[in-house]
C-alpha cells in the first residue's frame, strides 16, 4: 500500500529521515478518506508519532531544502526535464549564489522523483573511399589556450515529417566549447560544410585555427583541402573508427539531441531549424559547464578576451 504512493511529496518538507517515506505515505493516503489510525496501525507506528511529525516546526535546513527544491524544479522544467544532478547543481549555484553540494541536489531529485533523460547510442555509418586524408595532429589534445586556436567540426543527421532528413554541420571551438558556426541543410554535401567554415572564418577574421574532423567524404575531398590551404588552416583528422578522437564534438551532438531533439516530433524543416537555433543559443549563452569554471561558453570566452 505504502509503496504505491512513493513520490507524493508536494506538501511535505524535505527532510531525509528513516520514517519520512512512511509519514508521507500516510499523509497521501489519508486524503483518500482512509483512517489515520488504520494507516498507522498498518505501518506499525504510533499515531502520536505521525501527528508529531505532521505538526512539527520545520527546521532551517528543511526550509532551505524547500527553497532549493523550488529553484531546482523551475530550472528542470525550463530545460524540458533534461538536466541531471551535475547541470542542475551548476545552475542552482549560479542562480542562488550559494555553495550547493551535488550530493544534496541528488537527494532532492530523489525526493521529487526526477531524473535526466538517457542518451541514445549513435548509429555508425561507413565512409566512402577518401580522396585525401590528414594525420591526427590534434591527438586528443582538447584544450586550447586562446579562442580560434583549435576547431572541431562534424555533420549529424536529424529526421522530420515523414522520414525526411536534415543535416546539421557545426564547428566547435575547443577554447570554450562554444559553437562558432552551424548550418542546417536538407542535403549532406560539400556546400553544407563549406558554408559552415565560411561563416566561422567571417566571424573570426584573421584567424587560422587547426580544423579537426572525422574522415567523412566532405572533409577528405580535394576541394575542401584546397579551401583550408587557401585559408592558411592546418587540417587534422580522426583515425579510422576512433570517434573519441573528435570527442567534444560527438559530446555536443549527444547533448543537443538528448536535451532538445529527442523530446519532440518535428513535422517540418522549419520547426526543426527553429528549435536547433534556439538550443544552440541556449547552449552558448546559458548552459553552464563545470570544465569552464561553472560558466557558459560565451561567458568564458568573454572573460578570456
Amino acid at each position: 500500500m505504502f509503496k504505491k504512493v512513493r513520490g507524493t511529496r508536494k506538501k511535505a518538507t524535505l527532510k531525509q529521515t528513516r520514517q519520512e517515506p512512511i509519514y508521507l505515505a500516510i499523509q497521501a493516503l489519508q486524503k483518500d478518506a482512509l483512517s489515520i489510525q488504520l494507516l498507522c496501525q498498518i505501518a506499525g507506528i504510533p499515531r502520536s508519532s505521525y501527528y508529531k511529525w505532521l505538526n512539527r516546526k520545520p527546521s532551517a535546513r528543511e526550509l532551505e531544502n524547500e527553497q532549493l527544491t523550488h529553484v531546482m524544479m523551475t530550472i528542470y522544467e525550463k530545460v524540458e526535464r533534461t538536466f541531471g544532478y551535475r547541470q542542475l547543481t551548476l545552475h542552482m549555484r549560479k542562480q542562488t549564489g550559494k555553495t550547493i553540494n551535488h550530493k544534496r541536489v541528488e537527494r532532492l531529485m530523489k525526493v521529487m522523483g526526477i531524473q535526466s533523460v538517457i542518451r541514445r547510442k549513435k548509429k555508425k555509418y561507413a565512409n566512402a573511399t577518401p580522396q585525401q586524408v590528414a594525420e591526427n595532429l590534434l591527438n586528443r589534445k582538447f584544450r586550447a589556450d586562446t579562442p580560434n586556436e583549435k576547431w572541431l567540426t562534424d555533420v549529424t543527421e536529424f529526421k522530420y515529417g515523414h522520414g525526411q532528413k536534415a543535416y546539421l554541420s557545426a564547428i566547435l571551438d575547443l577554447h570554450d566549447k562554444s559553437i562558432v558556426s552551424y548550418v542546417l541543410g536538407r542535403s549532406n554535401n560539400n556546400p553544407l560544410v563549406f558554408q559552415t567554415l565560411k561563416q566561422a572564418l567571417q566571424a573570426a577574421p584573421g584567424s587560422s585555427p587547426m580544423l579537426h574532423s572525422d574522415r567523412g567524404y566532405q572533409y577528405t575531398s580535394l576541394g575542401f583541402k584546397k579551401f583550408l590551404d587557401d585559408s592558411n588552416m592546418i587540417q587534422s583528422m580522426s583515425r579510422v573508427g576512433r570517434c573519441i578522437d573528435n570527442g567534444p564534438m560527438e559530446s555536443f551532438w549527444g547533448t543537443l539531441k538528448c536535451e532538445k531533439y529527442y523530446l519532440h516530433k518535428y513535422h517540418t524543416f522549419e520547426e526543426l531549424h527553429r528549435d536547433i537555433q534556439a538550443y544552440i543559443h541556449f547552449y552558448n549563452h546559458e548552459r553552464l559547464q563545470a570544465k569552464l569554471n561553472g560558466l557558459s561558453p560565451m561567458e568564458y570566452r568573454t572573460k578570456a578576451a
